[in-house]
């Protein structure tokens, strides 16, 4: 196994809200993939310009469209005046500024309105941090995502096509537009056929073991396809709490509003679930607490994740 990644490429892992963001040096020139979420973009753009040390951005790269990974894009743009890249299929959504198609107003999320000035499709190859990265389609949490691969180390850019333990939601499924699970099914095994040595995820810290991530991607996987209820309830518990994380506290009412009223809640419940308003406000709490992520004080839930 390779004993560290190269040096060229700095990690800045975030927290729950966020994707992590990846900085790609090239002498006084650097790459970011990936921006984080609208709420963070200050945070975002300090961290970046504290790794620069006065080196210059020139570019953005998105993996793929969610708000937790292009949400910042505006700011680093007007901060650096850097060049945007995005997937070519996210391109035209992007353009029109298609809240729908960017799931925004679908999961209760939000994004600033940037603008594309080059896209990269499946195939296409780039420079970034005196690496060669192939663009690979990784369709299944995102219809137009990408990851990126550098043959020559091993080293995988995975957005949320692959984490440590898993990979992220399918929205597709959720909300009734398409079955995800064949995408994110010959996801994996393009993945599978790649020699990697390093995985930097869009969630989480890099990691080494590959092989054991794959394993536990494809459990979910057939996990899921055995029981779709289950695609359900991560989409919930996983978008609820990163609603709870936007605005920290929310009292019940607060949260059965939320349930009954932002699509995909709905969609969740109406097509697999069928809990009462009462039941559900009830169980994403107990969910959310069972698993850290928050507690409650008096009638209100507050988030713990950061």
């Amino acid at each position: 196994m390779t004993a560290s990644l190269p040096e060229s490429i700095q990690v800045l892992e975030r927290g729950w809200l966020s994707s992590n963001s990846v900085l790609l040096f090239d002498g006084e020139t650097a790459t970011l993939v990936d921006s984080g979420y609208v709420t963070e973009a200050d945070e975002t753009v300090a961290m970046v310009n504290a790794a620069l040390r006065g080196r210059t951005l020139t570019r953005l790269i998105n993996t793929h469209s969610h708000s937790d990974h292009i949400g910042g894009n505006a700011a680093v743009q007007r901060a650096f005046g850097c060049r945007i890249t995005v997937p070519e299929t996210l391109a035209p959504i992007v353009a029109r500024w298609d809240r729908t198609a960017l799931l925004l107003d679908v999961a209760g999320q939000n994004a600033e309105p940037f603008s594309v000035d080059e896209t990269i499709a499946p195939g296409d190859t780039f420079v970034a941090g005196g690496l060669c990265w192939e663009a690979i389609a990784a369709p299944g949490h995102d219809a137009t995502a990408l990851v990126f691969y550098n043959r020559e180390h091993g080293v995988l850019l995975s957005g949320d096509a692959l984490w440590a333990d898993g990979f992220g939601i399918l929205f597709g499924n959720v909300l009734g537009s398409h079955d995800a699970l064949p995408d994110a099914r010959n996801t994996l095994k393009r993945l599978q056929s790649l020699a990697v040595q390093w995985v930097i995820p869009g969630h989480g810290a890099p990691f080494q073991d590959f092989a054991g991530a794959l394993d536990r991607a494809w459990g979910r996987l057939e996990a899921f396809a055995k029981e779709p209820k289950r695609i359900a309830r991560n989409a919930l518990r996983a978008c609820f709490a990163f609603y709870l994380l936007e605005h920290r506290r929310l009292t019940r009412d607060a949260i059965r509003s939320a349930l009954a009223t932002i699509p995909l809640f709905v969609q969740a419940n109406d097509r697999f679930l069928h809990q009462s308003p009462e039941a559900l406000t009830e169980w994403v709490a107990a969910a959310l607490v069972a698993a850290g992520r928050a507690r409650w004080e008096g009638e209100t839930l507050v988030a713990l994740i950061s």
